[in-house]
């Protein structure tokens, strides 16, 4: 029993050009920025949603196990790589259907629908509508992001919460489908996320209880007007700040997209070439060197961002709100109209204007905004570059695992409150540095009680005792985090272990669930437990 007897099956069912052997399956997915290594035992490449049944019925015939992804490009949190070994790789990225509603504003994809696929869709046919986009870059699946509950800065900015109805296929071959999908006939589609009965369709998010083939998800319509909101904040007014950004959120919900703060240090590896010169015999960037470099490039100590949507008179009220709640705690506070800005850009490359650091920073804004208005681009993925400072050329596509990137996400829930955020950069920065990692923080808003914390570590892949530092640092992040009450929400492949150690009562129901449906765990075993 194994993927060699099932090879046959799988190749008269899609073809020799649709499965991979283990050497082809590890030479095209084996390489993950978390530095993680798997046996796989092969790959399949379906190339339409027809046709999985059957490779499952093929897979559990033979005692095969299987990972199915969407296009691989998990950065910092396994990329394609299944859980455990021996797993064949599923790849759905050439399933790339699209359907769309414009009266209702709900979009149906298939795994293989990235970024910018839905972005240029949505252009082509003049709909006025926002992709829900995030850092990941335009490779990233809409369908992977939203079953691993992802999260974005415009409007629906949790995006399994946009999801109004998904279809999977089981684990014996069988189809789930959403129930107001099935009960509506032809009256249209899906308009209600919670459908009726138990809310079935949250066990395929972060989970392996089902190959997912299709996502409804609801899509945000581009608002008349859009600002973006600048400022920064000192160490000493953080707790002022926060305080201010939390009345911001409460009194302008549905108006104010989701609010990033990012410390001096992340500012920086987003700003400027890692500074090898001015490294410490620790490894590190010295504290009195990150404020110089700080201050030579007037980056504040916290950097906040956040996006205005709506019609231009609630813009302009919006406006005045903000003004008054955030500007007696901030610093160079200011709102950036994209088309303005998109203006001053053009001129100044037409006019062969760098202005130094400055240029780069308004190129920075630029493509941010573009972001904002759900357009997705590369702006967030040199980060992962940061410290090989080996980029690709000039237009071409980033891939971190293809060019040797080290990163893996620490992405904790903080509460949003200024005692709790201060414990939580103070354990941050002492974990990280004493693992010789720097400490490059970003909190994102998911409401007015919470942040998503991202912190990368970034570390040479190809150094063994950097890997192993930094699984070693996620490990104690993840343990002194959790005993703090900053639990992560999503975390990676080699974590998985981690959190079935915690022996969670969710966790014991999940395992019942999978044992009925699954018993035999044909589909991605180990994954969050």
């Amino acid at each position: 029993m194994g993927f060699a007897q099932a090879h046959a099956a799988f190749s008269d069912l899609l073809g020799p050009e649709g499965v991979r052997g283990p050497d082809e399956a590890e030479a095209t997915w084996g390489a993950c920025t978390t530095g993680a290594a798997r046996r796989l035992a092969g790959a399949v490449r379906p190339a339409n949603a027809d046709s999985i049944p059957e490779i499952v019925r093929i897979a559990r015939a033979h005692g095969v196990a299987l990972y199915p992804i969407s296009t691989g490009h998990n950065w910092g949190y396994g990329t394609a790589l299944p859980v455990r070994d021996d797993a064949v790789i599923v790849d759905l990225s050439r399933l790339t259907g699209i359907d769309f509603d414009p009266e209702m504003g709900v979009v149906t994809v298939e795994p293989g629908v990235t970024q910018g696929m839905l972005a240029e869709f949505l252009a082509r046919g003049g709909h006025s509508f926002l992709t829900p986009v995030h850092g990941g870059g335009p490779t990233c699946s809409i369908l992977g992001n939203a079953l691993e509950r992802g999260y974005g800065i415009t409007p629906h900015t949790d995006h399994f919460g946009a999801v109004l109805a998904l279809e999977a296929v089981l684990a014996d071959g069988s189809t789930y489908r959403s129930p107001l999908t099935e009960l509506s006939g032809t009256g249209g589609g899906p308009a209600f996320k919670w459908g009726i009965g138990p809310f079935v369709d949250g066990l395929f998010a972060q989970s392996g209880f089902g190959i997912v083939t299709r996502v409804s998800i609801a899509l945000a319509r581009t608002p008349e007007r859009v600002r973006a909101v600048l400022f920064g904040l000192t160490d000493e007014r953080l707790a002022e700040g926060l305080t201010a950004i939390r009345d911001v959120l409460r009194r302008l919900p549905g108006i104010v997209g989701a609010v990033n703060l990012m410390n001096a240090h992340r500012i920086l590896a987003m700003a400027i070439p890692y500074p090898r010169e001015a490294i410490g015999d620790d490894g590190l960037i010295p504290p009195g060197v990150v404020a110089r470099l700080a201050a030579r490039h007037r980056v504040h100590a916290w950097t906040g961002f956040a996006t205005l949507y709506g019609s231009k008179h609630v813009v302009r009220a919006a406006q005045h709100d903000i003004v008054r709640l955030l500007r007696p705690h901030v610093r160079q506070f200011a709102f950036v109209a994209p088309a303005a800005l998109y203006r001053v850009n053009r001129v100044r490359r037409r006019l062969g204007l760098q202005f130094g650091g400055f240029g780069r920073k308004l190129e920075l804004l630029q493509s941010g905004l573009e972001i904002v208005q759900g357009r997705p681009n590369q702006t967030a993925l040199p980060l992962a570059y940061w410290r090989s400072g080996q980029l690709p050329e000039s237009g071409a596509t980033m891939d971190p695992a293809r060019d040797g990137c080290g990163l893996i996400w620490y992405a904790p829930l903080v509460p949003m409150t200024p005692k709790r955020v201060r414990r939580y950069i103070e354990l941050v920065t002492a974990g990280t540095r004493a693992h010789r990692f720097e400490p490059l923080i970003t909190l994102t808003s998911l409401s007015e009680r919470c942040f998503d914390s991202t912190v990368p570590l970034l570390f040479d892949r190809g150094d063994h005792a950097q890997v192993d530092r930094a699984k070693a640092c996620m490990t104690e992040l993840l343990d002194s985090g959790s005993r703090e009450g900053f639990v992560p929400y999503r975390i990676g492949i080699d974590a998985m272990a981690w959190l079935e150690s915690r022996r969670l009562t969710q966790g014991s129901l999940a395992a019942r669930l999978r044992n009925a449906i699954d018993p035999e765990r044909i589909l991605a075993p180990g994954r969050y437990g």
